[in-house]
């Protein structure tokens, strides 16, 4: 089949890798404009950009609303179109212009976790299971019919930089199989059941706050979920963000109050509704990611220190 391939972040490189691998012809690929990064604001590539360029295949970066955008894309006499984290709506006049239509690669079991942060979501939530999901896109939020699925077991310290990771390694056999079934009339689309839906909107820097007055597991299961984006968070007593990496709950006795730090030498404790997490690294604003018991001896924390209080 003529394809085009639509997605923008390093997750979506390795489905456009086995795509251009297979049988199937990948004509073009549709991904975001370069977008500012870094101190200096320069404008960078796309990781699918990078790739697609290195394999000498077209690049689209216009909107697929913009009239020359869609024209290009009628131009290419298209059969389908893989989608993998592209982060453009399609509107009715994108969606039908391949003659199969558009399949996403969806990293959950469709119809949990419907939006744009479903791996986080699920680990936030203490999800045990997950997985990816290909479906006919249509106009509604990840609502289309499925066309193939698979599992993965959510691992105890997962953070949801390694599950996603998982999750775009095998997802692009899947998108693979998928199209190839779809080549053969071997795969009729199957409508997604109307229990078990659930929403994973977009987390925002809010959302990666730590609230010590949970219990120690959602503590840890929301520093997890926030690692590596949008980045868990805590606060000083003086005020400012302390960035967290990924803590671990410990069986203690220290009685300590939510947000009450104990320091030792090695290690640092800090106080939730049930037992204490242990920290593991932090960001001191200004300064880069160091071992939590480092940053305690620097910054000489008065016995009694909570995190958070406003």
């Amino acid at each position: 089949m003529r394809l085009l391939f639509a997605g923008t972040p390093d997750v979506a490189v390795p489905t456009l890798d086995a795509l251009v691998a297979s049988p199937h012809d990948v004509v073009a690929v549709l991904t975001r404009a370069d977008a500012p990064a870094g101190r200096g604001r320069r404008l960078v590539p796309s990781p699918v950009r990078v790739r697609a360029e290195e394999l000498g295949i077209e690049v689209i970066t216009g909107r697929p609303r913009d009239p020359e955008v869609l024209e290009r894309l009628r131009e290419l006499d298209l059969d389908c179109a893989a989608v993998v984290a592209y982060g453009e709506l399609l509107r009715p006049e994108a969606l039908a212009i391949p003659r199969i239509g558009w399949v996403n690669l969806h990293f959950s079991i469709l119809p949990a976790w419907r939006g744009a942060a479903p791996v986080q979501r699920a680990l936030m939530a203490g999800d045990e299971v997950t997985g990816a999901t290909t479906f006919l896109i249509d106009e509604g939020l990840d609502t289309g019919p499925v066309l193939g699925t698979l599992t993965e077991t959510i691992r105890p310290r997962d953070t949801s930089g390694e599950l996603l990771e998982r999750l775009a390694t095998a997802g692009a056999p899947l998108m693979v199989a998928t199209m190839d079934g779809l080549a053969g009339n071997q795969l009729g689309p199957v409508a997604q059941p109307a229990d078990g839906v659930s929403h994973a909107a977009k987390l925002t820097p809010a959302d990666a706050q730590v609230d010590w007055g949970v219990p120690a597991l959602a503590v840890d299961r929301r520093v997890r979920a926030c690692t590596p984006a949008p980045g868990a968070w805590t606060t000083l007593p003086s005020g400012e963000r302390l960035g967290l990496g990924p803590v671990q709950p410990v069986a203690d006795t220290t009685g300590l109050a939510p947000g009450e730090v104990q320091v030792s030498k090695r290690e640092v404790l800090v106080g939730t509704a049930t037992s204490a997490v242990r920290l593991g690294d932090v960001v001191p604003v200004g300064k880069k990611k160091m071992a939590a018991a480092d940053w305690a001896r620097g910054a000489r924390l008065e016995p009694g220190t909570v995190l958070g209080a406003l």
